[in-house]
């Protein structure tokens, strides 16, 4: 599998390019944001790897045009101190995944690979429908429609909704949910749930501040409840 790899510094470029390719990984590279879409465009990567403060266009911009024509995962590095308003900043761009640099290689391969699982298992995982006349999903075709219009959803949020999808009328405990959708690798960051939680909510809900869909059940975890 290839993974592009977008930074302006050449030691990341080439330690996280050699660690990969030790791992088996096809490494393509680019050390700005312009070159950076052009070897998405040209090389067809199977995940990239993008840090924000790049020179010719910054990884957020990148990630935004990726985004309108791809749903091939995304890891955003960043080398400042990541706070929750940036993770929010990330997805919204349409990322999946959010590293601070400088990461460490054992933990940095264990995450690309469950970001990899996630967007290879979030097709075929699930033979569920749904479809209440405003919220229709078939997980088979990866469709998702709010309102008769096409929702984009990343990988990691579409496994998250296929999971409480699955389990519709039950509670998900955050660390079930971490487990599920994100792997083993992530059990201790429980904060995920919740910031994609309110990202899915944001995409999907009528009103994201009154959700009908999504439930919290307060230091437990979250509910989907059907409207049918």
């Amino acid at each position: 599998m290839k993974i592009l790899i977008v930074d302006d510094e050449e030691a990341i470029r080439d330690s996280l390019g050699r660690r990969l390719s030790r791992e088996g990984y096809e490494v393509v590279t680019a050390a700005n944001g312009l070159d950076g879409l052009r070897n998405f465009h040209s090389e067809h990567p199977d995940l990239v790897i993008l840090d924000i403060v790049i020179p010719e266009m910054d990884g957020l911009t990148v990630c935004q045009r990726i985004r309108e024509v791809s749903d091939t995962p995304i890891i955003m590095l960043s080398a400042q101190a990541i706070e929750e308003d940036d993770i929010v900043e990330g997805l919204n761009a349409g990322a999946d995944e959010y590293l601070m640099k400088p990461v460490r290689g054992n933990e940095f391969v264990a995450r690309i690979n469950a970001v990899m699982r996630r967007a290879s298992m979030s097709a075929s995982d699930s033979t569920t429908t749904y479809d209440d006349g405003y919220l229709s999903i078939d997980f088979q075709r990866r469709h998702v429609h709010v309102n008769n219009e096409r929702v984009h959803l990343t990988p990691t949020e579409f496994k998250l909704l296929m999971v409480l999808v699955d389990n519709a009328g039950k509670v998900v405990p955050q660390r079930d949910l971490l487990e599920q959708v994100w792997g083993q690798e992530y059990v201790e960051d429980i904060y995920y749930p919740r910031v994609y939680i309110s990202q899915l909510r944001r995409k999907i809900e009528p009103d994201q501040a009154n959700p009908t869909y999504i439930q919290t059940e307060h230091r437990v975890g979250y509910r989907f409840e059907k409207q049918i």
